[in-house]
C-alpha cells in the first residue's frame, strides 16, 4: 500500500501523513501539503507536475481495488482485435471511432487530434475525434446512428470521412494586442451508403474529454448541484444555470458527464458500444445493426453470437476511470498565479467555474455494485458547477451552437468544463486545443470564444491589461 504513495509524494518538501485502515484502503487523516502545491481532490489528490498526472491512482487504492485499477488500465489502453482472441476481450467494429480507449484518451487525457495536422480524418487516417450527425429536425438518418464512424475493421467500408476548414481572423484588444479565432467548418465524404446532402445534415464534432477527477465528479452531491442551479442567477451578469435532468437506466437524475451533462454515468458501457463497436450486457446489439456493414462483417465470419466484452471487465475499466488521481495545484505561491487567480475572480470566472464542490456521504457505486467510499465527503475543487450555460451563438457567425440537443441542454448550452487539471494537458498530450472541438488553440482563444453567459467575463477579461491577461492564464496553467 504504502509504495503506490511513495512513487509520487516526495516530489516536493512536505509529505502526506495517513493512517492505514486495512488491505483494502487507507483513512487519510492529517495531510500535509508539499510546499508550492494545493489539494484538488481532498484525499483523492496526487502531487505529480508530469506526464502521467492524468493516469496514476489515487493513494486510497490498494489491495484488490489496486488489482482491479491494474486490470481497468490495461483494458483501458488496449487496442482491440477485430475478432476474438481466446481469453482477451475482441469484437471491434465492424465499423468504429475508436480502437481502444486510450486512443481518444491518451493517458486519460486528450489525444492530440488530426484536425489541424491533416484537415481531418483523410482517407485513412485517425481523428481521434467524435462525430454526431442528425437531420435538421433532429431525427437520425436511417442508414446511420447518432456517431458517424469514420473507422472499419479489414474489409469493411467506414461510415464516412470526416473533413475540416478553418477560416482565421484576427481581432485585438483595446490596447492593440492580436489574438486570432478561427472558426471551423466540418463536411463528411465518403459516405459508406447513398451521400447525405450538406443542406440537410446536421454534424458537430467533440474532442475527448479529459478524465480528470471523474470518481469525485461522479459522487457530487445532487442536492448541492440543485441549490447551485437555484441560485446562479446573476443578471447582472447574464448567468443563469440549469441542471440537466436526464433518465439513464430507467433513473431520472441530474447529468454531469459529457460536454452538455447529458450522462449521468461515464459512459462505459455506451463507450464500448459505439465508439469501438463492442457488444454488452447493456448494448448487446452490433451498433451498426441494420446496416450492410453488418452483413459483410457475417460473411466474413467477424461476428460472434457472444458478448464482445463482459460486465465484470467494464466495471474495472469504471472502476480505473474513478479511482485515477487528480493532479494537485501548483505554484500556488507564486506571485504572478496569485495575481491571477484574483483576476479570475474579477473577471466572474467563478460564478460558473464554481472554485469548491463537495461529494455525498455514501462514495460511489460502479456497474456492478462495486462501492467507492473513499469517494465519499470530500471536498474538492473542480472549477465547474456542471450545470448547464448558454455560450452564445454568434461570434463569427456560429458562436458554440453546435445544434445538438442532449437531453434538456440546447445546441448553444453546454456543461461548465471543469478546469482541475487543465494546466498539464501540454505536458500530458502535447497539445493546448480546448473546447468541445477544439477549435481554440489556447487558453485566451478559448476565452475569447465564451459568449451568451460567458459574454460578461469575456468583455472583463478583454478590457484587462496585457499583464493582467497575461497573469490569468498563469493562473489556468496553475490548475
Amino acid at each position: 500500500m504504502i509504495r503506490h504513495l511513495l512513487k509520487y509524494l516526495f516530489v516536493a518538501s512536505g509529505l502526506l501523513s495517513f493512517v492505514a485502515c486495512d488491505d483494502e484502503g487507507i483513512d487519510v487523516t492529517d495531510i500535509q501539503v508539499p510546499a508550492g502545491y494545493a489539494l484538488s481532490a481532498d484525499i483523492s489528490t496526487i502531487f505529480l507536475n508530469s506526464s502521467t498526472a492524468y493516469d496514476t491512482e489515487a493513494g486510497w487504492v490498494s489491495g484488490l481495488y489496486m488489482k482491479r485499477f491494474t486490470a481497468g488500465d490495461a483494458l483501458y489502453g488496449k487496442t482491440i482485435p477485430s475478432g476474438d482472441n481466446g481469453n482477451q476481450p475482441g469484437g471491434l467494429g465492424p465499423v468504429y471511432a475508436g480502437y481502444s480507449c486510450e486512443s481518444c484518451h491518451l493517458k486519460a487525457g486528450r489525444t492530440k487530434p488530426t484536425l489541424w495536422s491533416n484537415g481531418g480524418s483523410g482517407s485513412t487516417g485517425f481523428s481521434s475525434m467524435l462525430v454526431y450527425i442528425t437531420r435538421k429536425n433532429g431525427a437520425f438518418f436511417p442508414d446511420y446512428g447518432r456517431v458517424l464512424h469514420d473507422q472499419a475493421i479489414y474489409g469493411v467500408k467506414p461510415e464516412g470521412k470526416l473533413k475540416v476548414n478553418y477560416t482565421e481572423e484576427t481581432f485585438h484588444f483595446p490596447d492593440g494586442e492580436e489574438y486570432k479565432l478561427v472558426k471551423p467548418e466540418y463536411s463528411i465524404s465518403e459516405w459508406y451508403a447513398d451521400s447525405i446532402k450538406p443542406e440537410e445534415l446536421f454534424c458537430t464534432v467533440r474532442i475527448p474529454l479529459r478524465h480528470v477527477g471523474m470518481g469525485p465528479m461522479m459522487a457530487l452531491d445532487p442536492v448541492e448541484l440543485e441549490a447551485l442551479a437555484a441560485k446562479s442567477n446573476y443578471p447582472e451578469y447574464g448567468i443563469s444555470g440549469r441542471c440537466n435532468y436526464v433518465k439513464e437506466k430507467g433513473v431520472l437524475g441530474i447529468g454531469v458527464s459529457g460536454n452538455k451533462a447529458q450522462h449521468q454515468d461515464l459512459t462505459v458501457e455506451l463507450g464500448f458500444s459505439s465508439d469501438m463497436g463492442m457488444t454488452n450486457s447493456r448494448y448487446p446489439e452490433e451498433i451498426c445493426e441494420g446496416q450492410a456493414q453488418v452483413n459483410q462483417g457475417s460473411m466474413m465470419g467477424l461476428m460472434y453470437d457472444k458478448l464482445d466484452i463482459s460486465a465484470e471487465d467494464m466495471e474495472d475499466v469504471d472502476l480505473y476511470m474513478q479511482s485515477l488521481g487528480v493532479p494537485a495545484r501548483r505554484d500556488v505561491n507564486d506571485p504572478e498565479v496569485i495575481k491571477g487567480e484574483q483576476n479570475f475572480y474579477k473577471a466572474k470566472c467563478h460564478l460558473c467555474h464554481v472554485t469548491t464542490l463537495h461529494t455525498r456521504k455514501r462514495g460511489t457505486t460502479l456497474l456492478m455494485g462495486t462501492h467507492l467510499p473513499w469517494l465519499g465527503g470530500l471536498t474538492i475543487h473542480p472549477y465547474s458547477d456542471f450545470l448547464l450555460h448558454d455560450m452564445g451563438s454568434e461570434i463569427m457567425g456560429v458562436g458554440l451552437n453546435d445544434n445538438y440537443v442532449s437531453g434538456l441542454a440546447r445546441g448553444n448550452e453546454w456543461r461548465t468544463t471543469p478546469l482541475w487539471g487543465i494546466g498539464l494537458q501540454r505536458k500530458v498530450n502535447g497539445h493546448t486545443y480546448f473546447l468541445h472541438d477544439g477549435r481554440a488553440r489556447n487558453y485566451v482563444e478559448a476565452i475569447m470564444w465564451h459568449g451568451g453567459e460567458g459574454e460578461a467575463s469575456k468583455n472583463l477579461f478583454k478590457n484587462m491589461s496585457k499583464e493582467d491577461r497575461d497573469a490569468l492564464v498563469r493562473f489556468l496553467e496553475s490548475l
